[in-house]
């Protein structure tokens, strides 16, 4: 069964496996939630998933930094996670057609961790909070979500969108709508989730933005994540620094095919830059690689 579920995993592309991770740590804590209330130990439960979720109190985070990455792959409740997860997969394919694979990563990564001290920062600035920072804790995927649907809105704003009930939309509509029902509710009860969803639509809308001046602020994010793949592999093969392995045609076919959509998707935003602000207008990297791609 599990070693099923892991090629399913392996099967997935990269927005599948976000909403993979989600959903099966959903599950898993949902199960042992239902067996702790069952047995009567649900407070120690909830006091371990607690070291999880964000807190607001900054004392509290400075015991646990983890949470800033951790509470983005939390949920409460089942319609929690299906409307996170059901925007993830709709907007996050969109978002595949305009950034590359690491992009998503980096930009749902991003957008949490900005969505994250957004929330923080409004918890200890804002005298309504005062009472209840020490209490008040995040989890849910919203504002990496939101990140991921701004970021695809600044990229290509009349894209259009079929929504159901709805009809169709453009990309940038649906942005502009999201913000400002989260700005409406910024003193509802769900206030801290409204600011962590501003947060996420300010990284996304920073992303795109700064990737076309040529700077992608998701270098950084992949860079620590690749340390640790690679930990992680040499711890696995005995310390040593260096290991072969035979891989698939399917695996070198799809490595083949990502790094060429993300070389496609480079060159289409320069492109465009050239289009809005003359040759001139790249910076020497952007013209080399322009180069070397007409060159091929």
């Amino acid at each position: 069964m599990f070693k099923n579920l892991y090629q399913r995993f392996c099967d997935e592309n990269i927005v599948g496996r976000f909403i993979f991770i989600n959903v099966a740590v959903y599950i898993i804590v949902a199960f042992i939630g239902v067996f702790a209330t069952l047995f009567g130990f649900n407070n120690e439960v909830d006091a371990f998933v607690r070291w999880f979720e964000l807190p607001a109190s900054f004392g509290t985070f400075i015991c646990r930094p983890w949470t800033l990455v951790s509470y983005m792959f939390l949920h409460e409740r089942i319609m929690h996670i299906l409307w996170n997860m059901l925007a993830l997969y709709c907007f996050g394919r969109i978002f595949l057609s305009f950034f590359s694979l690491r992009h998503f990563v980096g930009v749902y990564l991003f957008g949490g961790i900005v969505g994250g001290l957004f929330f923080m920062l409004a918890y200890n600035i804002f005298p309504h909070f005062e009472g209840i920072v020490d209490s008040s804790f995040l989890i849910g995927a919203s504002a990496s979500v939101l990140a991921i649907v701004v970021a695809s809105a600044v990229r290509s704003p009349n894209y259009v969108v079929n929504m159901a009930l709805l009809g169709s939309m453009r990309l940038v509509t649906i942005a502009v709508i999201t913000v400002v029902i989260s700005l409406l509710l910024l003193a509802s009860e769900n206030a801290g989730g409204n600011f962590a969803h501003l947060g996420g639509a300010f990284a996304g809308w920073l992303f795109a933005f700064m990737l076309n001046k040529g700077w992608d602020l998701t270098v950084a994010i992949n860079k620590i994540i690749d340390f640790f793949a690679t930990f992680f592999k040499r711890r696995r093969s005995g310390g040593r620094a260096k290991f072969t392995y035979q891989r698939s045609d399917r695996t070198a076919d799809y490595e083949y095919n990502a790094r060429k959509k993300e070389n496609d998707a480079e060159i289409d935003r320069i492109l465009e830059k050239v289009k809005a602000g003359g040759y001139a207008s790249l910076t020497d990297e952007e013209k080399k690689r322009l180069f070397d791609a007409s060159n091929r």
